[in-house]
């Protein structure tokens, strides 16, 4: 009789038994799936750049359904977060297409004149109107030593009307019409001057000589020999604002506004003003010794625009138009 080993001992198999596994199949649990890579691309993608998101989901699900890899919750979650992000960045784009093109509609219906106007309570604005007792007495044009630029005869002296308060006149030039309103009541010596000259044709075929774009922002003429030193051989006393002022004050030597709109006259010193004028496009600071003798309609000032914008001729700030500017005519209504 056969005897088993003591203690356990190694008993082989029984032929009948079967083996502990089947054969040829490893041990161990199966490996797992891959995670698709263009599914974790998809996802990155979605957060990095949304479209690239999206493309990289679809060629993800697409290889899923060849291979069985795992994968598609990622693919899709990234293809979600793709549409969601591009359809939010085409919202804002579109949101903010329209607030710019807002913008640039309010600004073009904007008037100039809001646009250009000194702050309120700046301390810098041209002085309150309060006419002198002595207003359009006695305006007097006396000869200078430098003659006439061009023949012309002085305003008659004397006494002048302060009305109508405004005149309305037409300046002619090769860029346009420029309508002016001029302030009669409150500059009636130098609408008196200014009127006398235009009915003697002193300004038509002149040219605008000085453009200039810094402090001060404005068009002159009045000059017909175009060097800035011509004028009618007689000068005349300033106006307003200047005769709001003492002789003695300080604050004449100090720049206040002159509104976008303004006509003034140019002179080099009290009481030389001849021909000379300037046009204001934009507020200007300059001190209270420039006769400010009327304004701007918008017609004139859309001209003066368009006259600005080409700047000056040697790209500086102060010099001839870079578009030559010349005066057809000057009528009064």
């Amino acid at each position: 009789m056969t005897v088993p080993p003591p203690y356990g001992g190694y008993q082989p198999e029984h032929p009948s038994y079967p083996p502990a596994y089947p054969v040829g199949y490893p041990a161990g649990y199966p490996p797992p799936a891959r995670t698709n890579g263009m599914a974790i691309a998809s996802l990155i993608g979605a957060v990095l750049f949304a479209p690239l998101g999206i493309v990289f989901g679809h060629i993800s699900l697409s290889q899923l359904k060849r291979s069985g890899e795992q994968g598609r919750g990622i693919a899709i979650a990234g293809l979600i977060i793709g549409y969601v992000m591009t359809a939010l960045t085409l919202v804002a784009v579109v949101l903010v297409v329209v607030f710019a093109v807002l913008i640039s509609r309010a600004a073009e219906d904007m008037p100039r004149q809001d646009r250009y106007t000194a702050a309120p309570g700046s301390g810098r604005q041209l002085p309150a109107f309060a006419a002198p007792l002595n207003l359009g007495a006695n305006c007097q044009y006396p000869a200078t030593t430098a003659p006439a630029t061009r023949p012309v005869t002085p305003p008659r002296s004397g006494p002048v009307p302060t009305e109508p308060a405004t005149v309305e006149a037409g300046m002619v030039t090769n860029r346009g019409a420029i309508g002016l309103k001029l302030a009669n009541g409150r500059a009636p010596c130098t609408v008196n001057n200014f009127a006398s000259l235009a009915f003697q044709g002193f300004f038509d075929g002149t040219p605008c000589h000085r453009l200039t774009t810094g402090e001060l922002a404005a068009l002159q003429c009045g000059d017909p020999s175009g060097s800035g030193t011509g004028g009618p051989g007689y000068r005349f006393p300033n106006e307003y604002p200047t005769n709001q002022y003492r002789l003695s004050d300080p604050a004449v030597k100090q720049p206040v506004v002159y509104p976008r709109g303004t006509v003034a006259m140019a002179n080099s010193g009290p009481g030389t003003n001849g021909s000379q004028f300037f046009l204001v496009y934009e507020d200007s600071l300059l001190p209270p010794t420039y006769t400010v003798f009327g304004t701007v309609d918008k017609t004139g000032l859309d001209t003066l625009d368009g006259i600005a914008a080409a700047g000056v001729a040697d790209g500086g700030t102060d010099g001839k138009p870079a578009g030559p500017v010349e005066i057809t005519s000057v009528t009064l209504d």
